[in-house]
């Protein structure tokens, strides 16, 4: 019964959807931008439509019943103990990758990174007057890794700011503990603040992993980072612009906040609604939802070394991360057999791209075939 709601083809063209409406008016499946192809959960649906039969859209704050939810929810799967007023509410992930540069860093200081990686941890660190300094992963015993002498190399006397990624967007990786301790090591050695951005932590797909918030690691590593998250990837509510920064240091919070000011637009009172009822009445669905996608998974990692392509086994997410320089302007090539791809390029990984398996499995099925006529 679950499987199929998640196989319900949903049509989404005429919506001004950004993931569709980049290839409207031709014959191309869109498995590019994060976003997934199912409906939401059914309570939040009913949570929105009960909100908006009040009728009255005013001004809003986040209600004292979704801040005890959130710390609830971080005690419960991570053990994790923080306080309702370490939370920050903001429109977007990506506002939060750009005010935790401006919170910690001056103009012409420098931000670390390790690529591939999620394109806004490339611009954020610019569009404050930063430079941006990367480490690449290194794919060995089948999986992406930190290589932590580069990472170390690529510190500078001017860096100020770690940017992490875990679970890691594009590759798929769960950091564990140890990973995670070397992180935190080398930032306290070299005094840098912490920005994790941990939006799929809701998207583990095998069940041994279990995600930890590099915050929660230690009281000495939770003073110099800000931690973001939301329900919009796992709950497929991108377009209703929530999530929120769990910054547990106050002096380091007030720097955050006053990088806020006059320039972040709160969040609407339907994202709070939304977000509400993901943590609090989705748990089932959510369970749904990563068997399904898990099975998804397994079909992608089956046909891509079919096609005589490279890809990492995918721990968490609902994306690939694909070797595809063996091919010119692999892009090109897969859209012209009619499936859209992000480029490797804007991560950081010219030759790369990354597919979006968050969609019924026939689109997932007819998207391979296409994929391995392009390349015969």
């Amino acid at each position: 019964m679950p499987d199929r709601s998640f196989d319900e083809i949903i049509d989404r063209c005429g919506t001004s959807s950004i993931k569709w409406d980049k290839y409207a008016g031709r014959d191309i499946l869109p498995l590019w931008v994060a976003d997934m192809d199912f409906m939401a959960p059914p309570a939040i649906i009913g949570a929105l439509q009960h909100r908006i039969e009040h009728g009255i859209f005013g001004y809003t704050h986040p209600p004292d019943e979704l801040a005890r939810t959130v710390v609830s929810m971080l005690a419960a799967e991570y053990g994790w103990q923080v306080e309702s007023e370490a939370i920050v509410w903001l429109p977007g992930l990506v506002t939060g990758l750009n005010l935790a540069c401006r919170a910690t860093c001056k103009k012409g200081e420098n931000v670390v990174t390790a690529v591939p990686i999620y394109p806004p941890f490339l611009s954020a660190p610019v569009h404050s007057g930063l430079s941006v300094s990367q480490a690449a992963l290194v794919r060995q015993n089948a999986r992406w890794e930190y290589d932590f002498a580069a990472l170390e190399r690529a510190i500078l006397p001017q860096s100020r700011l770690f940017l992490l990624c875990n679970p890691h967007n594009p590759t798929g990786r769960v950091l564990d503990r140890a990973e995670l301790d070397t992180i935190a090591q080398l930032c306290e050695t070299h005094d840098l603040f912490i920005c994790s951005d941990e939006i799929h932590c809701g998207l583990l797909l095998d069940g041994g992993k279990r995600h930890v918030p590099i915050a929660s690691l230690s009281p000495q590593i939770e003073k110099r980072t800000i931690t973001l998250m939301a329900p919009s990837k796992t709950f497929n509510i991108p377009g209703l612009s929530v999530s929120f920064a769990i910054i547990p240091d106050r002096g380091l919070r007030q720097r955050f906040e006053a990088a806020m000011a006059g320039i972040v637009p709160h969040v609407n009172a339907l994202g709070y609604t939304a977000a509400l009822a993901a943590y609090r009445d989705c748990s089932q669905w959510h369970l749904d939802l990563i068997g399904y996608l898990a099975k998804n998974r397994d079909l992608v990692e089956r046909a891509i070394p079919e096609m005589g392509l490279a890809m990492a086994h995918v721990e968490a997410t609902y994306l690939a991360w694909i070797d595809a320089r063996q091919i010119e302007n692999p892009v090109a090539c897969f859209e012209n057999s009619g499936v859209g791809l992000s480029d490797g390029s804007d991560f950081g990984s010219p030759g790369f791209v990354r597919l979006n398996f968050g969609c019924p499995r026939s689109r997932l099925v007819e998207a391979l075939q296409r994929m391995k006529c392009a390349l015969r």
